[in-house]
């Protein structure tokens, strides 16, 4: 799983600065054009009577808007964008090195001062990606000659490792952005990302605590456990594209996980139907996140929302040709969007579906399954949970899969009476294709928001 806006699960190649231009002159012209610009949330400026209350009323609305502003940055600037929020202690994404944003709660105030933050934050995240770029390449390593470098690659963690302390005040889970770091350089000098996160945690061990500056003698010890576990370059190094055949059809590799997850370990618990909290989680969540992206997008995915309700009354099948007629609102098109006719890449072209003459015919069969079945009684929460991922890793469209996905399982659910009083742990994440738990913990995710549900 990959929490879409969250920035520890960022990559170098995502961060890197010589990959993604940046341009400091034009950056408040750009934030302030931006559609979340146009709607900051309004509150209480900091320190005016009423703040306290604004605020504890309005933390929902000021997340939903800070999540809006940073796909929006995404979109513009590049993955790397989503850190701005980074802050260190206990803010949004707590333990990081950006000091000009706190958490939505607090830093959301008039759009004036608002906005102002948005661009000083995003600059000082900037301003620390390009440092750390610099020193990386003060320690030009080669994985070829390890043995002969051990000392270097030593100094190099070590110095980190205290750049890090002193970035993030060393305040609540600062050690989650140095693991990160670390993992970086050692993406940097083409250790693979897998490789370089297990050495770095196997090196850390758990020692390095929120709240607590390391002792030097476990600075020391960690950057030399680091340097000495890093073995010979052809079990380390990143593989260039192209290098080992064929490129991987992540749609096969899903469909290998599907036919091996327990689906059946996953239960409703004592949930019945109908379950009609008093408000409406996806609508509220349309509203306020896409609603801030673009009015129009909004506008298409309520629409389309809309559709999926009324179909999911008349108990019809869920199939590619119903998407389509969803997607339809959702993208704005004239006619229902086709399936797509090339291979399809999703998280910065890390997976790639593949294509076929049976595709469509395969994800229809796919789909099927979503429907109840007294021979194979899976859980509602298990069959919505795959309908997401089928659209996810079928990718039929050129756009807006994500949102065909969350409005597949909302289908799912409406289909057997259920709404949702709150969506947030099944949108702005992401899956992998071959992970046999991510099913499972998007399963979990369902099931909590039905749970929360039946209780509203």
């Amino acid at each position: 799983m990959i929490a879409d806006l969250a920035p520890r699960f960022l990559s170098w190649d995502e961060v890197d600065p010589s990959r993604h231009p940046f341009d400091r002159s034009s950056v408040v012209r750009v934030v302030n054009s931006l559609g979340p610009a146009r709607c900051v949330p309004r509150c209480r400026p900091e320190g005016s009577r009423t703040e306290l209350a604004v605020r504890v009323g309005d933390d929902g609305a000021s997340k939903l808007w800070a999540d809006a502003m940073s796909h929006a940055l995404a979109e513009r600037f590049g993955r790397w964008a989503v850190g701005w929020r980074w802050a260190h202690d206990e803010g949004d994404f707590g333990g990081g090195p950006v000091g000009s944003w706190c958490c939505s709660q607090h830093s959301v105030t008039t759009p004036g001062e608002t906005l102002a933050r948005v661009v000083a934050a995003l600059c000082e995240w900037r301003e620390w990606l390009e440092s750390l770029a610099d020193w990386f390449d003060a320690y030009p390593l080669d994985p070829a000659a390890v043995a002969d470098q051990r000392i270097l690659w030593e100094r190099a963690a070590r110095n980190l490792i205290l750049q890090v302390v002193d970035r993030t005040g060393r305040g609540s889970g600062w050690y989650g952005h140095c693991e990160q770091v670390l993992t970086w350089f050692l993406q940097r000098w083409h250790v693979a990302a897998d490789v370089a996160q297990a050495l770095v945690a196997e090196a850390i061990g758990g020692r390095f605590h929120s709240w607590t500056s390391p002792e030097t003698v476990l600075v020391d010890d960690v950057a030399e456990r680091l340097a000495l576990s890093l073995p010979l370059f052809d079990a380390v190094r990143s593989t260039e594209p192209g290098s080992c055949g064929p490129a991987p059809d992540h749609l096969e590799r899903w469909l290998a996980a599907r036919a091996s997850v327990p689906w059946q370990d996953a239960s409703d618990g004592d949930m019945g139907a109908p379950v009609i909290p008093s408000r409406d989680g996806a609508v509220e969540d349309i509203r306020a996140f896409d609603g801030a992206i673009a009015p129009s997008r909004a506008e298409g995915l309520l629409a389309a929302l809309e559709l999926v309700r009324t179909d999911a009354t008349h108990g019809v099948s869920l199939t590619f040709e119903r998407l389509q007629n969803w997607q339809q609102h959702v993208l704005g098109t004239p006619q229902p969007p086709p399936f797509r006719e090339a291979p399809a890449f999703a998280k910065g072209g890390r997976e790639r579906y593949g294509i076929g003459p049976d595709t469509c015919t395969r994800l229809d069969t796919c789909l099927a399954e979503s429907a109840y079945d007294s021979e194979r009684p899976f859980s509602l929460a298990t069959r919505a949970a795959r309908a997401y991922l089928d659209v996810c890793f079928f990718h039929p469209f050129d756009d807006g899969n994500a949102r065909a996905a969350f409005l597949a399982l909302v289908f799912v659910l409406a289909r057997e009476g259920v709404t949702l009083a709150d969506v947030s742990l099944l949108r702005r994440v992401s899956f992998h294709a071959d992970d046999p738990q991510d099913p499972l913990i998007l399963t979990r995710y369902v099931n909590l928001h039905l749970s929360q549900a039946c209780r509203e």
